[in-house]
């Protein structure tokens, strides 16, 4: 390995796009497209998605990235005096720098397992809203945020999906997901949860392209029509709209004509399978279960030191015990020789006291 050269771990999105996404890119570079996704290109995205989706009458609108995906259709969803009920690990509630809140609505963040809300302690938060004889003070809890996977690459399961829809429907609430990574969920061997399971269960959901092999973009689908009526104008004012709207389209056409979004969930899920094995093998706990494409590990002071020096990795938190959790992300790029040389790292450091 070379000695200037850190392992790429860090995240999803460390390299550009999938090869065949520029070769499309470079190949329509000369078109002369309208613009804000009104292309072709855009239209025949759309179709794919609805198809995908089992959701012919579907929405689907392009926008530049996952926080803005986020934002503008949490907003949309909700009215001024609602708030979005999140686990205190999700995007929105840490890692969105306050972008929802930024929009007038609060994070009522919940607490969680493995990165997954219950719907029974949903259930039970928004009753007690209901029954609460103050609740007209209170912010009212009107949708549902998860991601799947989860913010630790954990998987919901159609059971699980589908309580959290009944609850929903119990409290006249929306549910929300976020599908940043939405490409290692479908690929994961223990899923069960299917994009038209999405649109049947969800009020909303976005296929993420940034994380998933495409240079920049989210596809943004509504199931059913006129959910959120002027969404367009909406991303317009929110600053989530591309001029060059074929940009998207022709990332989101490659990803969905043929298999190559299901190519690229399912390599790096193997991937990250393999670099499990390795920190397992070496003795290191993994902090939750191995699901997608992300690895969460906590390592001792030492081999932290160790492995920081020639692997990226993402830092996550500080345990009690001195141990240091790290993410460790794979991708559409994550090779073979990384992968192995990692393992050799692992296989080459002496524990403390060895």
């Amino acid at each position: 390995m070379d000695a200037e050269k850190r392992l790429p771990f860090a995240s999803d999105y460390q390299q550009g796009a999938h090869p065949r996404i520029l070769e499309r890119l470079a190949a329509a570079n000369m078109e002369a497209n309208p613009g804000y996704g009104t292309d072709a290109h855009s239209d025949h995205a759309r179709e794919l998605i609805r198809t995908a989706c089992n959701a012919p009458q579907a929405e689907v609108h392009f926008l530049v990235g996952g926080t803005q995906a986020n934002a503008v259709a949490i907003d949309a969803l909700l009215a001024p005096w609602q708030g979005v009920v999140a686990a205190d690990s999700g995007h929105v509630s840490i890692h969105e720098a306050g972008a929802i809140e930024a929009c007038g609505h609060k994070v009522i963040q919940f607490p969680e397992k493995d990165g997954k809300l219950n719907a029974a302690d949903v259930d039970a938060m928004a009753t007690s809203w209901e029954q609460d004889e103050n609740h007209d003070h209170m912010v009212m809890p009107g949708l549902v945020y998860i991601s799947q996977p989860t913010e630790y690459g954990t998987l919901y399961s159609l059971d699980e999906l589908s309580a959290l829809r009944a609850t929903c429907d119990a409290h006249s609430m929306k549910l929300y997901v976020d599908g940043a990574r939405l490409a290692y969920a479908l690929a994961a061997p223990s899923n069960n949860v299917q994009l038209s399971d999405l649109a049947r269960l969800a009020d909303a959901f976005y296929i993420g392209g940034t994380k998933c092999g495409a240079l920049l973009g989210e596809a943004m689908v509504f199931p059913k029509p006129s959910t959120c009526p002027h969404f367009f104008t909406l991303m317009k004012r929110r600053g989530a709209l591309l001029a060059k709207g074929m940009v998207a389209g022709i990332q989101f056409e490659t990803l969905l004509d043929g298999d190559l979004y299901q190519q690229i969930g399912t390599r790096a899920v193997e991937q990250a399978g393999r670099i499990a094995q390795a920190f397992q093998t070496a003795g290191c706990e993994l902090m939750h279960p191995q699901e997608t494409n992300q690895v969460f590990v906590a390592l001792d002071e030492k081999r932290y030191a160790q492995l920081s020096a020639r692997v990226e990795m993402s830092f996550w938190e500080q345990l009690a015990d001195g141990r240091t959790v790290v993410r460790l992300a794979t991708s559409w790029a994550t090779s073979d020789e990384d992968v192995d040389a990692l393992a050799a790292l692992l296989g080459g450091i002496v524990l403390p006291g060895n």
